[in-house]
């Protein structure tokens, strides 16, 4: 009776252990996301995924590495801004075909008037709304002539397509569902792309040029903490700016499970599952920065770097003067009857 009990325990601890490996292992995953546990067949490839592989290898390499001497001291600072955008134009792509050139011209004007109402009822303004017109061109389809010995193929008109492009131009990202949804009710659905623009550029420049001339003086003031006197030392400077946009930055990736439920229906074997492919926008990581404004983003935002580096080189000693050997003549009268007994004449005063 005791064995059979203890054996019963054991099992019980076993089964206790499994459920919370298994719950521990399903709650780190999700608070990970999926972009983490995506399979080796992921699309982005290692050389995509930042430098976090080889951090440990470059720190490692730092902390054991002899150093050689340099009279040189390089100062450099990396500042990054994070702006939202103040406006966006978003580019939508419509073709539309038709038998005439009228009847082409008619039902893509219909569907640009549906989709210019609806934007305006929404509080779009009228000069945000605009068309850039693409081509207008004949379609045309291949007819066979048959004769008695020969077959030709004609090329004959069939109809017209005009293409035309939709920017629309907003201040909010609420009012972007409000656009998708406009232009999908009038079977617009090819997004070409979203333009991020900044007011005042200047301004954004300013801001950068502060911060870093703050970060500047507390790292010289660091070298004078620990003695290096930088007014002995000859600075030379070089500066560089850039921006990147959110289009530059959205990385895809494919899910790890691609097992379709439809097996389960069916009560048939396994069936492989087309895999979805997601996106997501991954920006510039501030890591590697040394200051960055508005660090914490919930949206695509537009990332304006700035850095400068100064390298200071010892200044050369200042040559001593060299003192000019002065020769002072001497002059002396030898008697006439050769006596030895020399006078020195002091003629220099």
């Amino acid at each position: 009776m005791f064995t059979s009990k203890l054996i019963i325990n054991k099992h019980m601890k076993i089964k206790i252990l499994i459920v919370l490996l298994v719950t521990s292992f399903y709650g780190q995953s999700q608070i990970r996301g999926n972009a983490t546990t995506i399979s080796r067949q992921n699309i982005i490839s290692s050389k995509d995924l930042g430098n976090a592989g080889i951090y440990n290898n470059q720190v490692n390499s730092f902390r054991h590495t002899n150093l050689v001497p340099n009279p040189t001291i390089t100062i450099d600072v990396k500042a990054l801004y994070n702006v939202v955008a103040d406006a966006y134009t978003a580019v939508f792509n419509v073709t539309q075909i038709g038998k005439t050139s009228e009847e082409t011209n008619t039902l893509m004007s219909d569907r640009v008037a549906k989709v210019k109402s609806a934007l305006l009822s929404k509080g779009i303004q009228p000069k945000d709304f605009v068309i850039d017109v693409i081509s207008f061109v004949p379609v045309y389809e291949t007819v066979v002539e048959r004769k008695l010995f020969s077959k030709k193929y004609n090329e004959v008109p069939k109809g017209f397509e005009l293409q035309q492009n939709i920017h629309i131009k907003f201040n909010k990202v609420e009012q972007f569902e409000t656009i998708l949804a406009a232009c999908a009710n009038n079977e617009i659905y090819n997004l070409v792309k979203v333009d991020y623009f900044i007011d005042n550029i200047q301004e954004v420049y300013v801001k950068l040029r502060v911060e870093i001339l703050k970060n500047l003086k507390e790292k010289k003031q660091f070298y004078n903490d620990l003695g290096f006197d930088l007014t002995t030392y000859n600075p030379n400077i070089a500066d560089t700016k850039y921006a990147h946009f959110p289009r530059e930055f959205y990385k895809n990736y494919q899910a790890f499970n691609s097992i379709s439920l439809e097996a389960i229906k069916k009560k048939k074997g396994i069936i492989t599952a087309k895999k979805q492919t997601s996106y997501y926008y991954d920006p510039i990581s501030f890591k590697d920065y040394d200051v960055v404004i508005n660090p914490a983003i919930v949206e695509p935002v537009i990332q304006i770097g700035m850095e400068i580096k100064l390298q200071y080189s010892p200044k050369p000693e200042a040559e001593k003067p060299i003192e000019k050997e002065v020769v002072k003549n001497k002059y002396f009268i030898i008697s006439n009857d050769g006596a030895i007994n020399l006078k020195e004449l002091k003629l220099e005063s």
